[in-house]
Parts: structure tokens; C-alpha cells; sequence
């Protein structure tokens, strides 16, 4: 996380609003967008590059549908983890290549006694339940419980959107 707040100007965030559903699937997409932003697509690249080295985005990369692919079985892993060890832990648990989510949220106790957060993609169920075994055999002791919260329907699926 950046210490401090790095300057964006007009155009860093109209490249942002510009970006933010994705690039444009043609041959040269930076070019693409900076006729949209009127620069270069050497100058997209360079903002880019800019924002992902301060922090303002994490990644540029393909999003590829999980459901078309075949990863049709997603699991929300909860656990119950150690206060004192969720960080490390979690850190880890988000290291794993086969979890593309990892959040720490807060207990909502007596019913809710999860802090720790791990969606997992799979073929099946089966391959849902290994890899949450892999992620409880990690956190160990630490951990005092988990459940699996299967998704059943698409209702919204988008990354953080900006106004333009």
C-alpha cells in the first residue's frame, strides 16, 4: 500500500474510467485508448506503468469467465482463525494459486464466528472440498473452524467501477 497519495491528473483518471471494463480487443489496445484520451499509447503504457508501480491499480490482466472455461463449482471457504495469527495466515492463504479471493472480515458473533475469507474455483465439488482440506491443513491449529458457502447463481459479477 502506497504511504501517501499519489497525483492523478485529468487524464490518469479518465485513463482509469477508460480501462476499468477492460481493454479493447484489437491489435494495439493502448493505441486504441490513447486516441480515445488523445496520447499516445506509449503514454498509456507509461501512466499505467506509473499507477501500477504507486499502488493506484494492482494488475493489468485477463479475467477470463470461470464458467466458460469449466469452473463451474465456487466455494467461499470461511474460517475461524486466531486473531493474533489471521494476518500471516491469511497472506498465505492468499498466496495459494488456486485462490483467487482472500478477504479478513469481521466476526459477527454468536453466529458468525468467520474472519477469514477464500473463494475457490473448481470443476466440482470434490475439487472444492481438496483445496479447502489443502488451505485447513495450512492454517493448522490456528484455525478452530470452516464451513463452504457453494455460489447457485450469478447475480452481479464486475470489478470496482469509477465514475467517469
Amino acid at each position: 500500500m502506497p504511504e501517501s497519495k499519489p497525483d492523478l491528473d485529468a487524464t490518469d483518471r479518465r485513463l482509469i474510467v477508460a480501462t476499468q471494463g477492460g481493454l479493447p480487443r484489437v491489435p494495439r489496445p493502448y493505441d486504441a485508448i490513447g486516441g480515445e484520451l488523445g496520447i499516445g499509447g506509449d503514454e498509456v503504457i507509461a501512466r499505467l506503468q506509473r499507477m501500477l508501480d504507486s499502488g493506484v491499480i494492482r494488475r493489468i490482466g485477463a479475467v477470463p469467465n470461470h464458467y466458460a472455461i469449466g469452473y463451474t463449482a465456487n466455494g467461499m471457504s470461511v474460517w475461524d482463525v486466531d486473531d493474533t495469527r489471521i494476518d500471516e495466515l491469511g497472506a498465505r492463504v492468499g498466496a495459494l494459486e488456486f485462490v483467487t479471493h482472500c478477504y479478513r472480515r469481521p466476526r459477527r458473533l454468536p453466529d458468525w464466528p468467520y474472519n477469514l475469507f477464500a473463494m475457490v474455483h473448481s470443476r466440482n465439488r470434490e475439487e472444492v472440498a481438496a483445496r479447502v482440506a489443502e488451505i485447513a491443513v495450512l492454517l493448522g491449529a490456528a484455525c478452530r473452524a470452516h464451513d463452504v458457502l457453494y455460489s447457485t447463481a450469478i447475480l452481479k459479477k464486475t470489478g470496482l467501477r469509477i465514475a467517469g
